[in-house]
C-alpha cells in the first residue's frame, strides 16, 4: 500500500528541518567570507530582540596614566563602550510540491528523492540569495553588507545606528584608497591601504577581489613565489598571500564582489549573526496550501545579519579610474 500522500507535508517540514545544519554549513561554505568568520568563531547567533545589538569600544579608559608612590589614582567612571544596531534581516526560499507530484512520487523513499533535488536547489539558491547580500547597502531589506559596513564614502551616511560624520566619530569611519588599479600599482595601493587600517597587532586578515583587482594582483605576483593558505586552499578557495592576509577570489563564473574593488578586512571585528531559531529551518510545520492551486509548499527561511564591532579596521579599495 502506498505511503506519504496524506503526510507530504510532514515529510516535507521533517526533511528539512532534518538538513538545516547541512544547509547552514553549506551557505557558509560558499562563501571565502562565511568561511573566514566560521574559522575565527565570529558566526555567533542571537537568540530574539528587536534589534541586533554589537558591543563597540570607541574610546580608551580615561582614568589610565602614569603615577609614583602614594598618588590618587582616578576611578571616575569611565564610558568607553557603546553599542551598534542592527536590523534583523529575513531570507526564504519556497518548497513546493504539486498534487501531481505527490500521486507520481506516494512512496515515501521516492518523496524524500524528489524533496533532495528540490532542496538541493533551494540550498543553492539561499546560498547564493546570501552571498549577494554580503555585499549589498542594506536596502531593499538586504544584508547589511559590505557595501554599507565598509563604503565608498565612509565620512557620511549612518552605519549600525551611529552616524559616521564629524571627527568625533573618526572610530567608526572605515578605510578608503581611491585610486586607478594597475598591476604595476596595485602592490602600492595595497601597502597604502594595509597601512590605513593597522594598529598594533590588529591588521586585516582577508582581502576580497573581484575579477580585476585579482587580475592586477596576480600579474603583479608574477615573478614572485607565491604562498597560499592550506586552512583555505583546503576548502576550496583560491587564496594567495598579502603580508599575513589571506587574498580570495570573489569573482569567475557566479562572482558576486563588487567589480573592480577589493576589501581589506579585519575578520576579528565581523560577525555572522543568523537567529538561532532561524538560520535555515523550515518556517512552519504545518500544511501550507495553494489557495488557488493543488500544491503544498514548505519555506526555507533565514533570519539576521553582518555586524561590525570595528569599522575603522576595515578598507576598501576602488581601483576604478
Amino acid at each position: 500500500m502506498a505511503t506519504g500522500n496524506a503526510s507530504v507535508s510532514d515529510v516535507l517540514a521533517t526533511t528539512i528541518e532534518s538538513r538545516s545544519r547541512k544547509i547552514a554549513d553549506n551557505v557558509t561554505d560558499n562563501n571565502i567570507l562565511l568561511k573566514k568568520l566560521s574559522l575565527k568563531g565570529k558566526i555567533k547567533p542571537f537568540s530574539g530582540g528587536h534589534k541586533i545589538y554589537q558591543e563597540v569600544s570607541y574610546a580608551e579608559n580615561g582614568n589610565s596614566g602614569w603615577y609614583s608612590g602614594y598618588d590618587i589614582l582616578p576611578t571616575a567612571a569611565s564610558d568607553v563602550i557603546t553599542a551598534a544596531e542592527f536590523d534583523i534581516k529575513q531570507a526564504a526560499v519556497p518548497v513546493v510540491i504539486s498534487g501531481l507530484e505527490m500521486l507520481q512520487n506516494s512512496g515515501k523513499e521516492r518523496m524524500i528523492d524528489l524533496l533532495d533535488s528540490r532542496l538541493q536547489v533551494a540550498e543553492s539558491t539561499l546560498a547564493n540569495l546570501i552571498s549577494v547580500g554580503l555585499y549589498s547597502d542594506g536596502t531593499s531589506g538586504k544584508i547589511d553588507g559590505l557595501d554599507t559596513a565598509v563604503p565608498v564614502d565612509p565620512t557620511s551616511g549612518t552605519y549600525g545606528g551611529i552616524v559616521r560624520a564629524g571627527a568625533a566619530n573618526d572610530w567608526w569611519k572605515s578605510q578608503l584608497q581611491d585610486a586607478e588599479a594597475t598591476a604595476a600599482l596595485i602592490t602600492t595601493q595595497l601597502n597604502t591601504l594595509w597601512a590605513k587600517c593597522v594598529r598594533g597587532s590588529d591588521t586585516p586578515d582577508l582581502i576580497i577581489m573581484d575579477n580585476n583587482i585579482w587580475g592586477f594582483y596576480m600579474s603583479a605576483l608574477q615573478d614572485q613565489q607565491r604562498f597560499s593558505t592550506p586552512e583555505m586552499g583546503d576548502l576550496g578557495f583560491a587564496t594567495v598571500k598579502f603580508l599575513n592576509a589571506d587574498v580570495g577570489l570573489d569573482g569567475g563564473i557566479g562572482g558576486n564582489a563588487t567589480t573592480s574593488h577589493a576589501y581589506m578586512l579585519n575578520c576579528d571585528y565581523l560577525h555572522y549573526r543568523p537567529h538561532s531559531q532561524r538560520n535555515m529551518v523550515p518556517l512552519s510545520p504545518n500544511k501550507r496550501y495553494a489557495t488557488n492551486q493543488d500544491a503544498e509548499v514548505q519555506i526555507l527561511a533565514w533570519a539576521g545579519n553582518l555586524t561590525c564591532s570595528g569599522a575603522q579596521f576595515q578598507g576598501r579599495l576602488t581601483g576604478e579610474a
